[in-house]
């Protein structure tokens, strides 16, 4: 997010991917998808078709659970293979209740299985319905037999998603899908643990022990404790002290060797002034988000209207190193208009710099966005409805 911005390529996109592990999935599309946005706030304003070619011709990307779903890098894959195999033989209590399920429905896992290898790549409609017994959920998932199957192979490393028909997932077997070159090291808890916690700490900079647990892949560092004292010892992490608004942070804090020495360039360079998707790795840990940026974020897409602080997709405004307000936009893609529907600063009073900023980060996702026009409701303020008009 400082000093200069990778290029606009699709080399520019997988450094990025690279460098903060994953870009997560989410099928709201009110503005832009969270996973194509994601870059864009590092890089500007690329052409998402280079992303398209990078995931599903050079398959350099691929679909899979980071911190959540999400596009993750193809030469990680041994880092994620870990779960696919832990996964398959039931590891985890809801691993062994999948699996559990799977097995009394070998019908289905066969057909899946056969049907890819004779016809796919398939649609998930694609499929019948072979199961005998129902999967039993109390959330969205209820009765979706086919979908249920896929998700399982998918998390056990199987299939892989090759592909979207809109929204739609397209299915393949992972061995035909995956590119020749894909790494195939079977990587140990501990040495899994090691490379997630270099990958977390790179994109976080510094982190606790509860913040690298849920970044990058959360919630699977196994022997964390273990591992950071080893880490110590060699030399490939060590201790900091972090401060936030004047006063040391408690807790265990710790840093690369090699991103401490950055440090003062990271000072002197000029941060990027954009938007943020509500998914965007910066600010998914919401605690980390408060404790660092005193900034107080929640998504409410699924808060009732009559209760909403803000807006359906508020995203924040990052300008000069710090998160200065926050947009409620909406991308009308038939008229070719970019609505603001509401704009807040987090200074009561806020001063030209930061009036500028919300301004060009605006005028920055209209223009990736091919947006004719900017539409700003008479409800924001005029200081700021002025500036995003000039």
């Amino acid at each position: 997010m400082a000093g200069p911005r990778p290029k606009r390529t699709a080399e520019g996109i997988l450094e990025v991917a690279k460098d903060i592990g994953c870009l997560q999935i989410d099928p709201i599309n009110v503005v832009s998808r969270p996973h194509v946005t994601i870059p864009f706030s590092r890089i500007g304003r690329y052409d998402v078709a280079e992303f398209e070619k990078l995931c599903w011709e050079e398959r350099r990307l691929f679909t899979y659970w980071a911190h959540a779903a999400s596009m993750v890098p193809t030469e990680h894959y041994p880092i994620h293979n870990l779960l696919m195999r832990r996964y398959a033989r039931g590891a985890s209590k809801w691993a062994q209740q999948s699996k559990q399920w799977a097995d009394a429905n070998a019908k289905l896992r066969r057909h899946v299985l056969l049907q890819l290898r004779k016809r796919g790549p398939l649609r998930t409609r694609d499929f019948q319905d072979h199961a005998v017994l129902g999967f039993e959920s109390e959330g969205w998932n209820e009765g979706r037999n086919v979908d249920r199957m896929l998700n399982y192979l998918w998390t056990c490393g199987k299939v892989m998603i090759a592909g979207r028909d809109g929204i739609n997932r397209v299915w393949d077997l992972s061995e035909r899908w995956l590119p020749e070159w894909t790494p195939t090291e079977r990587l140990s808890d501990r040495e899994a643990t090691r490379r997630s916690v270099v990958h977390a700490l790179r994109a976080l900079g510094v982190a606790n022990v509860k913040q690298i647990r849920f970044a990058f892949t959360r919630w699977r560092y196994y022997d964390l404790d273990v591992v950071l004292k080893e880490m110590l010892r060699r030399g490939k992490i060590v201790p900091i002290t972090v401060t936030a608004g004047g006063k040391s942070l408690t807790g265990k804090w710790y840093a690369l060797p090699d991103v401490l020495e950055s440090l003062p360039g990271a000072r002197r360079a000029r941060s990027r002034t954009t938007v943020l998707s509500p998914f965007d790795n910066l600010i998914c840990d919401r605690e980390r988000t408060k404790m660092l940026f005193d900034f107080d974020y929640t998504i409410e897409i699924y808060v009732p209207k009559t209760k909403r602080r803000y807006g359906y997709y508020v995203m924040p405004v990052l300008h000069e190193g710090r998160l200065v307000g926050r947009v409620d936009p909406k991308m009308d893609r038939a008229a070719g208009v970019l609505n603001i529907n509401g704009v807040w600063t987090e200074e009561a009073k806020p001063g030209g710099s930061t009036l500028q900023g919300v301004a060009r980060a605006v005028h920055d996702l209209a223009r990736w966005l091919g947006a004719k026009d900017i539409a700003v409701a008479k409800t924001v303020p005029p200081k700021i409805r002025k500036q995003i008009a000039a």
